[in-house]
């Protein structure tokens, strides 16, 4: 599709892109698509301002990937001719909702959102349909259920390729301890995510296809939190003495359940694989880990939006092949869980 300078035809391609492109993540598509009936499917009147604002709307700033993410919204934005705010929800959902709320009242041109949690943040993909403003994804799916609830919809994902993230780490175990292995094999997760859960889908489907004796114990939730992952993992190693691997899917997970395994001295018993710890290095017993890279995601979603108000039409999914680090190398800055 060309790009066109009159604003008639980038109304029309609204109506047709939003139409087409529909929903962003890979399961989106049943939620219908309210985005093609939002008004009269013309771009927010922000947008043919000289420098259009896109709205951010973050979990935290305590994870060094929203550190990453935030950054490079602002960068990328200013280097493509927006101004950029970014809200920071402090992991509430009904705080998010809020932001996104006011995102609305300032009349934004578009919308990124990352969502805290994938069920609740079709809410606030809801609102923002309801006032005519297109919301691109980044990194957490948005339920698709929910979006079909609120007769919701989003323009684009983008994110890492989650499944494929937990088969690398499923081949890199079976590479590392062998199909022969009898696998008790403990998950360090955020269970109330989709993300999260289609990475520990990969691991564990991984790993039963390339073994013959593989038992999974129970989901622990980290809630994405260090401390709270250390103490989970703690508890998972001492009431499981036969555990012998450990998924962390998510870096903060990583970083507590390392901890974990050297205060209980289960290094030469345990193997770890994760979502990469940021800036730890990997070693013996911290085998593998495949990392995202948050600083790019942010990126290409603000060249996404780009392209979008300018008439193009862009993919409903952009799925990124996290990198594969192992025992002796270390992640770089922005490579991270």
């Amino acid at each position: 599709m060309k790009k066109k300078n009159s604003l008639a035809w980038v109304a029309m391609v609204v109506v047709l892109g939003a139409s087409l492109v529909g929903c962003s993540n890979p399961a989106t598509s049943s939620g219908g698509n309210d985005a093609s009936s939002q008004g009269a499917a013309q771009l927010p009147a922000n947008c043919s301002q000289d420098k259009p604002t896109i709205g951010v709307s973050l979990p935290n700033t305590v994870n060094p990937y929203y550190i990453a993410m935030r950054q490079s919204f602002l960068d990328n934005g200013e280097a493509n001719g927006f101004d950029v705010n970014v809200a920071i929800a402090n992991d509430s959902d009904s705080n998010q909702l809020s932001q996104v709320e006011a995102f609305i009242q300032q009349g934004v041109c578009a919308i990124a959102l990352n969502g805290v949690n994938s069920g609740p943040a079709a809410a606030s993909v809801a609102a923002a349909n309801k006032a005519g403003i297109p919301v691109f994804t980044v990194n957490v799916t948005v339920d698709p259920d929910s979006l079909k609830a609120q007769s919701a919809s989003i323009v684009q994902y983008v994110g890492p390729d989650q499944t494929k993230g937990g088969e690398q780490m499923g081949n890199q175990a079976l590479s590392d301890l062998g199909a022969d292995t009898s696998y008790v094999v403990g998950i360090v997760g955020d269970p109330d995510q989709i993300p999260t859960n289609m990475r520990d889908d990969g691991f564990i489907n991984t790993l039963k296809a390339g073994a013959s004796d593989v038992t999974v114990l129970p989901t622990v939730n980290s809630k994405v939190d260090p401390n709270v992952a250390l103490q989970v993992t703690s508890d998972l190693l001492q009431s499981n003495p036969k555990i012998n691997v450990i998924f962390a899917d998510t870096g903060p997970g990583a970083v507590g359940a390392i901890q974990a395994i050297k205060q209980a001295g289960r290094e030469s018993q345990v193997s770890l694989y994760a979502f990469c710890a940021a800036d730890t290095a990997l070693t013996d017993f911290y085998k593998g880990c495949s990392a995202q890279e948050p600083a790019d995601y942010a990126r290409v979603v603000v060249e996404n939006i780009k392209q979008y108000l300018g008439g193009q039409s862009v993919d409903e999914n952009i799925l990124l092949d996290p990198k594969v680090f192992v025992s002796g190398q270390t992640p770089g800055e922005g490579e991270v869980g």
